[in-house]
């Protein structure tokens, strides 16, 4: 007889890793999870209409210790007025609402109303006006929302820049504060907080709500190269993955959550959104700038104490960062921190529990599995492990062909390419098509397997290792290399606070590992220094770096991931500079990336040494473009 689960009332809990199949002999469809996002708010606005749903620090112009609170019930009414507004501009059914928006009171009230009505669409506003266009041409967003002039006005010029180019949108809104009072005739402009105000608060107006198998959100998968491809959500998505958060026990009855990342990408709508929404607890949302406003950054663990925070979520490179905990300061309320979305180094995770004195419970998810498949169990972690998978997910290691098809499932604890089955699943890119953009599960999806491209292993109990991105690989004359094990090495010498590793052109082994290093404040050792260090430490002589650069910061995304294809444009740069000194040329380098590979454009002082540099430059495996 299986075992019953841990619970707390009729909840179930994973705080071992019996627990899983334990509540796995329940079906999934006798859970009585809501049938959309709507459903899921409705009802905890209906239990708890009085109870705190967000403490909005960063808006109004008032102090962080006196942010302004909206209940439950406040939310709910706020989600009807956005809903209600998108239809009075005429949002026909299933219509795209995109988003570019920071992190606001009015964003959450935005998004989740768009998924009420039609299909939200937030987008990173630091995205090239190119990306942007083509993600939301592909997407058919109808309304576009951007933080007004007097919010942010770059973001709102760039918003007025890219919206005559978007051929089915209907208006603009600003956010924030009004749109400017003269506009193009070609598009309506208008004040989002106007038209809100004047929709009712206590109902939809339309007898029409969104059920499990409509699509509720589409998410973009970050733009690292080229453009970002698109990920549909379904409601079913996104209700299954609130419901499976809440196994880890992050939502107890006393929890309190903190959001500092941005609310287009996943982690920050589910984590520290819907998972905690669906179980009726308070999200501390630090504001337009999350984990980048470094004035609410320096009083971070006074904001855990006075708000009581439970947990927070984050990446590595926000764990890194955090201030020294002040003298005094209680924050006896924290449990733990969770992090995930790149390899955490161990000196981060020592420094951090070192001080905080609450365990950093690693996870495991991506865009396309909706947000989560794995998480650390309270009563088990295991070293080494991002997590045991959740409740009614599966993941396994296969091995692939050339052409990244899947052919075999690897034994339990043997290294493979993750693939993962379940209620999270998306189904496949979106793709245009002659009667609209639809999803598309080739090459992503095999016989419901979604192929993540991370490498990694899964033991006969479900823990997941990760041993990293297939894409992130440095092979040196036919030898793989994981750059995470070179960083770490790198991360152990004393001052070095952050370390990348990236695999530059050879025309001798294709790729060789090369450092980008950021050193702790004082430190004095030179990069000569560094690279002996690292040549003796390295985890294989082949995995030795063959330079180290040291910069002031390592370039990160808007999430806070190093950005490692920025750090191959500037190796390429420094190579096609070495080459030019070498050959006693003068020139200016640019090197760009086209679907992810660099291309060098070089702009040589004159035309002599254009044939030599060309040979030399042909020896690599990187295109180039030599003008005079």
């Amino acid at each position: 007889m299986q075992p019953a689960p841990h619970t707390q009332g009729e909840r179930p809990l994973v705080l071992l890793p019996e627990d899983v199949p334990a509540i796995e002999a329940v079906p999934l469809s006798e859970r009585d999870l809501p049938g959309s996002t709507y459903e899921l708010l409705r009802r905890s606005a209906a239990a708890h209409p009085d109870r705190p749903a967000l403490y909005l620090l960063g808006e109004d112009g008032l102090p962080w210790r006196e942010a302004t609170c909206w209940t439950y019930g406040t939310l709910m009414q706020r989600v009807h007025q956005a809903a209600n507004a998108y239809l009075a501009l005429g949002l026909p059914e299933g219509g795209t609402v995109a988003l570019m928006l920071p992190n606001l009171g009015a964003t959450y009230a935005a998004l989740l109303g768009a998924q009420a009505v039609g299909i939200a669409n937030p987008v990173n506003p630091m995205l090239a006006d190119d990306h942007l266009v083509e993600i939301l041409s592909l997407t058919g967003a109808r309304l576009l929302l951007a933080p007004g002039p007097g919010l942010a006005p770059d973001l709102w010029a760039k918003a007025q820049r890219i919206a005559p180019r978007l051929p089915g949108l209907r208006a603009l809104l600003a956010v924030g504060s009004p749109p400017d009072p003269q506009h193009g005739p070609a598009l309506e402009e208008a004040d989002f907080g106007a038209l809100t105000r004047e929709q009712p608060a206590d109902r939809l107006l339309t007898a029409r709500h969104p059920g499990p198998q409509d699509l509720a959100a589409y998410f973009h998968t970050g733009g690292t190269t080229g453009v970002p491809k698109v990920a549909p959500h379904t409601h079913a998505m996104e209700a299954y993955m609130a419901w499976a958060l809440g196994c880890s026990g992050a939502y107890l009855d006393d929890a309190v959550g903190l959001s500092g990342l941005p609310l287009f990408h996943v982690n920050a709508l589910h984590v520290t959104g819907l998972g905690p929404f669906l179980h009726g607890r308070p999200v501390v949302s630090l504001g337009p700038l999350g984990y980048r406003d470094r004035t609410l950054m320096a009083d971070f663990w006074r904001i855990i104490e006075h708000y009581r925070v439970t947990s927070f979520s984050g990446v590595p490179t926000v764990y890194a960062s955090l201030p020294p905990i002040p003298d005094g300061v209680d924050i006896s309320s924290l449990r733990a921190g969770a992090v995930g979305a790149a390899p955490l180094p161990g000196k981060v995770r020592t420094a951090f529990e070192g001080t905080a004195k609450v365990p950093l419970m690693e996870g495991y998810g991506l865009t396309e599995a909706t947000c989560a498949t794995a998480t650390t169990p309270a009563f088990a972690p295991r070293p080494g492990s991002v997590g045991l998978r959740l409740p009614y997910q599966h993941v396994k290691a296969v091995t692939v062909d050339a052409d990244e098809r899947p052919l075999a499932d690897t034994p339990p604890g043997r290294t493979g390419v993750l693939a993962i089955k379940g209620p999270s699943v998306f189904p496949g890119y979106l793709r245009p098509g002659p009667d609209g953009p639809s999803p598309d599960p080739d090459g992503k999806i095999v016989d419901g397997w979604l192929l993540t491209g991370d490498l990694g292993r899964v033991d006969a109990d479900g823990y997941v290792y990760l041993t990293g991105r297939a894409k992130d690989l440095i092979i040196r004359g036919g030898h793989n290399i994981d750059p995470s094990l070179v960083e770490e090495s790198l991360l152990a010498h004393p001052e070095v606070s952050a370390a990348a590793v990236i695999g530059a052109p050879d025309p001798h082994s294709g790729e060789v590992p090369v450092a980008y290093l950021v050193l702790a404040e004082g430190a004095q050792v030179s990069e000569e220094d560094l690279l002996a260090w690292a040549r003796t430490r390295a985890p294989e002589p082949a995995a030795a770096p063959k330079a180290v650069h040291v910069l002031d910061a390592l370039p990160a995304t808007a999430v806070g991931k190093i950005y490692k294809p920025a750090l191959v444009q500037d190796a390429v740069r420094r190579l096609v500079l070495a080459e030019l000194s070498r050959a006693g040329l003068a020139g200016q380098v640019r090197v760009d990336l086209h679907d992810g590979r660099p291309h060098a454009h070089v702009r040589l002082a004159g035309d002599e040494g254009r044939d030599r540099l060309a040979s030399e430059l042909d020896r690599h495996s990187f295109t180039h473009e030599i003008t005079p």
